[in-house]
């Protein structure tokens, strides 16, 4: 087959996309490396030499509370998003899969909760949280990540496309139960789908600032946005703690790298491989 020559001008913008995504993870790794000194002395492209100095002056400050920072991330994150996987699956595969009264409703109503901002509901989710009394718990920054209405319409829409129906009648007629189809058909073929699903959610929660900024009041619980802001703030009454701040920073992106180097060959794997092994 003739393979057609690649542009230069989509060439061109990759390249320019991948600098501009780049740049500021390269600002951070060297600011990272430099010594309080080194900080607003040496270039800005220009590499330091404190950056194990750095880690170390992060773990030990107040006791190393940046890594009970972490842990409660990857606990918001991880937990958040593998629940917030599951009812989307699970959800999306219903609304794809199953005829009931109701249904085109529940998927339009999803639709326009796609277009809510997550801010929006920031403050009122809040209030109720306060008002049962589950204000500054892990459970308020837990909860409201598990309905994602983005992440059921995508399960939905890729349950349509990757689990025959032919497949689902084959199975019932063999006496399989619907809750025997979901789990051993159903799911199987939707794992790239919940990858994607999970990782975007991962991403979101780990990055977001302002839902556990209202709900948390306990510093202990705070995840690494948060906590990150809080050394920031503290910051501008001892300068000295900027290189902590950039350092954390730094280290928080790791578990994302880590994490997307790990689940993207969930990515290339074919699509009923895993229900042809169940």
């Amino acid at each position: 087959m003739n393979r057609r020559p690649v542009g230069a001008l989509p060439t061109g913008l990759l390249v320019l996309g991948a600098i501009y995504c780049l740049l500021p993870v390269s600002w951070v790794l060297i600011s990272a490396s430099k010594s309080p000194g080194e900080l607003f002395t040496l270039g800005t492209l220009t590499p330091g030499s404190g950056l194990l100095e750095n880690v170390r002056e992060l773990n030990a400050y107040r006791d190393g509370v940046f890594w009970r920072w972490m842990l409660n991330s990857v606990v918001y994150a991880g937990g958040g998003a593998l629940l917030s996987t599951l009812v989307s699956a699970v959800s999306g595969f219903a609304l794809a899969k199953y005829r009931f009264p109701g249904r085109n409703l529940i998927f339009n109503v999803l639709i326009g909760g796609i277009l809510v901002p997550s801010v929006v509901l920031a403050v009122p989710q809040y209030l109720l949280f306060s008002k049962i009394g589950m204000a500054d718990t892990y459970w308020a920054v837990l909860l409201p990540q598990i309905l994602h209405p983005y992440s059921i319409y995508l399960a939905r829409v890729y349950a349509s496309a990757a689990v025959p129906d032919s497949l689902l009648e084959a199975g019932r007629i063999d006496g399989a139960s619907e809750r025997r189809l979901l789990g051993r058909v159903a799911l199987p073929l939707m794992v790239p789908g919940m990858v994607t699903i999970f990782l975007f959610q991962f991403v979101a929660i780990w990055n977001n600032f302002l839902l556990p900024f209202l709900m948390l009041g306990d510093d202990g619980k705070f995840p690494l946005t948060v906590g990150l802001y809080s050394l920031l703030a503290a910051g501008a009454n001892q300068p000295s703690l900027y290189n902590l701040i950039i350092t954390g920073a730094l280290l928080s992106i790791i578990p994302l790298i880590a994490l997307f180097l790990t689940m993207q060959r969930y990515w290339r794997t074919d699509l009923s491989g895993g229900a042809l092994k169940g």
